[in-house]
């Protein structure tokens, strides 16, 4: 039984004048000679210099003189090697430094995709059949690399989308570091990433029960000094120190729209990217409300599961997920805890879903087969397109399935409300399929989803259309659940 869908005529595209102003540092010998070119001009020239870069590029950015000010003390310690005392430079010195740090991303000129839609914390001031939602997009711009933005709109009584107007300005969030850290959790990490325990245990074995960053750093840093390092020795200190990076929190200003908020790769475990964040807004009688999600941060090499959760979309809360469970993609939140322990969906394998159980929301551990391929336009993955939605009838699950030509389509399947891994039913044919129209585009023939919400009696469902652009469709929830609970 084939289930109808209704396509919308909303588009979200990709933008190339959605930029942001990023570090740069172009290697230690080429900083050095900047920063000798820059020593040597008088104070006028450094001026003029300066007032010339801004002229051309303040009204692109929010507060940039304040970004080149931030950038130059990334390279205070070069400054200092030199011999120079940086805190003695006029403060239009070290911008000018710091400008020569900065380049211009295109946050968005290659695709906007894999989005995920959830209920706004405010639904206030709003006609009957209304809801006000927050949808999150895969933002992808040279290079690759990944990051998260965000829409605000309306849906109406008939389920049409109002998006609200994009702000002008991208506004990157000032980054705080965790203050401490669980030596027993740290290290339970460490061997999941497969550090080596003879290097990384001799730097544990310096630090208390609870250290901070700052003592971690130093400890390693005294490591690293010794000139006989060996290569594998340094890579493993590297990865502690990475590990600790991936714990943050982000804040941004309360001047942005949300439209202007972007989370970036901040960590070096992010730094080829962050992707398909999954966000879900999360219930449960003993805690406040929040939105909580997953995302996979990727340095070029490796991936590692990280969740993020606010509860107001100006402060994130970032750290990394633990366990066998969290060992690849597709990690997924239900929205509420199930028999008082949090639930997960993952793909651990690759290939098949599994869920969770959890005291923890950050560790995971003990997956349990849910579902493996079953149909013809699945048989090479099965995995989930967003958090499970609650229904009177059962957990809503929307699948991705990949078949013949590495097509992707998007399917359905229904399970027990108590026991969830007791599956109800489960769509045979996809419910959403690349069109002719939408086989074009960054990875053909994909569509791709990683959240909906049910509204007005009805499936309100983002999605990808091949790794380019983004739109959504609509399937009325009688209909589907009928089909699902048919298709036992």
């Amino acid at each position: 039984m084939r289930v109808s869908v209704t396509r919308k005529n909303v588009k979200f595209t990709p933008d190339s004048s959605r930029i942001v102003a990023r570090y740069f540092m172009n290697g230690e010998q080429r900083t050095q000679k900047m920063i000798s070119h820059i020593i040597t001009l008088d104070e006028k020239q450094v001026i003029d210099t300066l007032e010339q870069t801004l002229r051309e590029f303040a009204r692109r950015h929010r507060n940039i003189s304040s970004i080149f000010y931030r950038h130059c003390e990334k390279i205070r310690g070069i400054i200092e090697e030199m011999q120079i005392n940086c805190d003695s430079l006029s403060d239009e010195r070290k911008m000018l430094m710091g400008s020569y740090c900065t380049m211009e991303y295109a946050i968005e000129s290659a695709a906007i995709f894999n989005p995920s839609i959830v209920e706004d914390f405010d639904q206030s001031n709003l006609e009957k059949g209304q809801k006000r939602v927050i949808i999150s997009f895969r933002a992808t711009g040279e290079g690759h690399i990944s990051s998260i933005v965000f829409r605000r709109g309306v849906l109406d009584v008939n389920n049409d989308l109002h998006v609200m107007k994009i702000g002008d300005n991208i506004d990157q969030a000032e980054i705080v570091q965790q203050k401490l850290y669980n030596k027993k959790r740290f290290v339970t990490k460490l061997a999941e990433m497969n550090t080596q325990d003879k290097y990384s245990s001799c730097i544990m074995q310096e630090l208390p029960e609870q250290f901070e960053y700052s003592a971690l750093k130093d400890v390693v840093k005294k490591a690293m000094d010794d000139e006989s390092i060996s290569r594998d020795k340094k890579t493993a200190l590297e990865e502690m120190i990475w590990l600790a990076d991936s714990f943050y929190y982000l804040q941004f200003k309360h001047d942005s729209d949300i439209s202007e908020r972007v989370i970036f790769p901040i960590s070096d475990s992010e730094s080829n990217g962050i992707e398909d964040a999954r966000f879900v807004r999360f219930f449960n009688d003993h805690e406040s409300e929040r939105i909580i999600g997953t995302y996979t941060a990727y340095n070029g090499h490796t991936i590692l599961p990280k969740m993020i959760s606010t509860e107001d979309f100006y402060t994130f809360r970032v750290m990394p997920l633990h366990g066998v469970g969290a060992q690849n993609k597709n990690l997924a939140f239900f929205p509420r805890k199930i028999k008082g322990k949090y639930a997960m969906l993952s793909r651990i394998d690759g290939v098949n879903n599994y869920i969770m159980y959890s005291d923890n929301p950050t560790q995971w551990d003990n997956p349990i087969m849910l579902q493996e391929p079953r149909y013809p336009w699945e048989f090479i993955q099965i995995g989930n397109g967003g958090s499970p939605l609650w229904t009177e009838e059962g957990w809503l699950v929307i699948t991705h399935g990949v078949g013949a030509m590495r097509q992707y389509c998007l399917g359905a399947s229904l399970f027990d409300l108590d026991d969830p891994s007791k599956e109800i039913g489960r769509l045979k044919y996809p419910l959403l399929s690349p069109l002719e129209e939408e086989r074009e585009g960054y990875v053909p023939n994909v569509v791709y989803s990683c959240g909906s919400i049910i509204h007005n009696n009805s499936l309100i469902l983002p999605y990808a259309v091949s790794d380019y652009s983004s739109t959504y469709a609509v399937v009325d929830m009688i209909e589907l659940m009928d089909a699902l609970k048919k298709s036992k």
